[in-house]
């Protein structure tokens, strides 16, 4: 299915988090200033899971009957799309694209697009509410990008921690240009052969 959106100018907030913007959008209440925090924290640890990858990570599989990483990102999509249809109705169901990159910028396109109808005041189809978006579709997306993280460790390639409590997660940020992390591990007694402590770099 195919959707028409408003121009993207006409729909951008030029203001802070907090009041309207230059186009007269009125200011986001908490709990949708949360659910577009919540939209942000994903795109990091989307990337987070995706940065670095080996190039032939979106076509590994770890058994049969699991998605590959390109599958599972595009599942995301169609979650987040599902999400997305209870601002706009109808229905959504991505098709197949080419590649991990292809599929991740779709799903960076699809946050973004989520977080305008947060911000633009965008009412809430058939009594749906910001407490179910959290425990459904949203939720769903953020336990999908953690078996990004699993299938990049299962696939010889895992992911180095950090304190997530004091990443760079920019609520305007949505896209993959993700910040680096703030607050990584020194010690990381998995770490794959040639690993070195980010303060030896």
């Amino acid at each position: 299915m195919t959707l028409s959106y408003p121009n993207r100018q006409a729909i951008h907030s030029g203001g802070s988090d907090t009041i309207g913007g230059e186009f007269g959008t009125p200011p986001m209440d908490d709990k949708r200033l949360f659910l577009r925090h919540f939209l942000a924290a994903l795109a990091y640890r989307t990337q987070k899971a995706l940065r670095g990858a080996p190039g032939d990570f979106g076509c590994f599989k770890a058994a049969d009957g699991v998605r590959t990483p390109a599958e599972l990102v595009r599942h995301m999509t169609s979650v987040l799309g599902y999400a997305r249809t209870f601002f706009l109705g109808g229905r959504y169901r991505p098709e197949p694209l080419p590649s991990l990159q292809a599929e991740t910028l779709r799903f960076h396109e699809m946050l973004e697009d989520l977080a305008r109808h947060l911000e633009v005041g965008t009412p809430l189809l058939n009594d749906m509410t910001t407490e179910r978006l959290i425990q459904g579709p949203f939720a769903d997306a953020m336990a999908h990008a953690g078996q990004l993280a699993m299938l990049r460790r299962l696939a010889g390639a895992p992911v180095p921690p950090e304190n997530f409590v004091v990443a760079d997660i920019d609520p305007k940020r949505l896209g993959t240009d993700q910040a680096e992390p703030v607050s990584p591990d020194e010690i990381w007694p998995e770490a794959p052969a040639g690993w070195v402590p980010p303060t030896l770099k």
